[in-house]
């Protein structure tokens, strides 16, 4: 199997609007949970979301965000985010090719979430320079990524959190690491 590029995910999105099933999987309301508590406490103010898929995390992230801007790069998977979050108005839904220019300048958090590995090691680069300059000094980051490659992917699952956070530039502190044999969920604080 070859891996998967944003035609491929436009494919599965327009074939199932649940591929993975992110919805409904037990497993995945775990890690889901994880991500929640990755935030931390209380309501956050401005949150990005990369790569929302079909929204099923941004339903969950809009209970915490005072604004969350939950982009997608395939255009079936924003129409998904839009119907998985309804008319919340705290919520906007883009269409965001990685890399490419965030809605906003500035966030108090940013969640990405199972996209890492099927980014090119240089496309990984710069989403990681950009997530840098948009998060604020002190605000939170939160990754979660399967732990096991599987074929579709563009890079090893190994290590993906490490390699995105050298390539930030910056300095984090962990506050969180929550892990299965599956998929890991690491949150850190800009310094």
């Amino acid at each position: 199997m070859k891996p998967i590029d944003l035609a491929g995910f436009e494919q599965k999105f327009a074939g199932d609007a649940d591929p993975w099933s992110t919805f409904t999987n037990r497993d995945e309301a775990h890690k889901r949970g994880a991500i929640l508590h990755g935030l931390g406490s209380g309501p956050i103010g401005r949150v990005l979301e990369l790569a929302a898929g079909n929204g099923s995390n941004s339903v969950a992230l809009a209970r915490r965000a005072l604004r969350l801007d939950a982009t997608e790069g395939a255009e079936s998977g924003v129409e998904l985010v839009r119907r998985a979050v309804g008319a919340d108005r705290h919520v906007r839904v883009r269409r965001l090719v990685l890399p490419g220019r965030f809605p906003a300048a500035r966030y108090d958090a940013v969640v990405v979430a199972e996209v890492l590995y099927y980014l090119s090691p240089r496309t990984l680069r710069q989403v990681a320079r950009d997530v840098a300059a948009a998060l604020r000094s002190g605000g939170r980051l939160v990754l979660a990524h399967h732990r096991v490659d599987y074929p579709d992917f563009v890079q090893h699952a190994a290590h993906i959190h490490a390699r995105f956070l050298a390539a930030t530039g910056v300095r984090w502190r962990g506050v969180g690491d929550t892990r299965t044999g599956r998929w890991r969920v690491q949150s850190y604080e800009r310094r």
